[in-house]
């Protein structure tokens, strides 16, 4: 029995697979950005007025969330090294993970200082800043 393939060879699939395949400045900026946005701020709080993302929907998981949210984090870290960034910032970012994951073992009460330290967005900004500085091509205009 012959499996069809044409949904794998597809040009739709090749442009994807290179996009989230490249090391390119401004696409690495695209996928952190997007990674930030889904961990950090999916939807806001009522009453609170405070964005949340997936990192802190994963405290409700004892143990598994916190490894599941540190194992995303450390992607982000991960796509810093395709950029070059020095090991320095990518030891700051590593332990901004580490501390998050840290505060998150508590069970339930780990996720209030999750509101509170988003280890993601600091990462996001270190990134950015990095970017800014040796790729201000990449560079685009954030939206509010």
């Amino acid at each position: 029995m012959a499996q069809n393939t044409t949904r794998m060879s597809s040009p739709h699939f090749a442009e994807m697979a290179a996009r989230y395949a490249s090391k390119d400045p401004a696409a690495v900026r695209q996928r952190i950005v997007a990674m930030e946005r889904l961990l950090e701020g999916l939807f806001t709080i009522p009453g609170l007025n405070r964005k949340v993302g997936l990192d802190f929907m994963l405290n409700i998981l004892p143990i598994g969330g916190d490894i599941v949210g540190a194992a995303m984090g450390s992607w982000i870290v991960w796509e810093a090294r395709n950029l070059g960034m020095s090991k320095m910032q990518m030891a700051r970012m590593f332990g901004n993970v580490g501390l998050d994951f840290t505060l998150g073992l508590v069970p339930f009460i780990g996720a209030i200082p999750d509101l509170m330290f988003r280890s993601n967005t600091r990462n996001l900004k270190i990134i950015k800043r990095h970017l800014d500085k040796h790729y201000p091509a990449s560079a685009v205009v954030d939206q509010v």
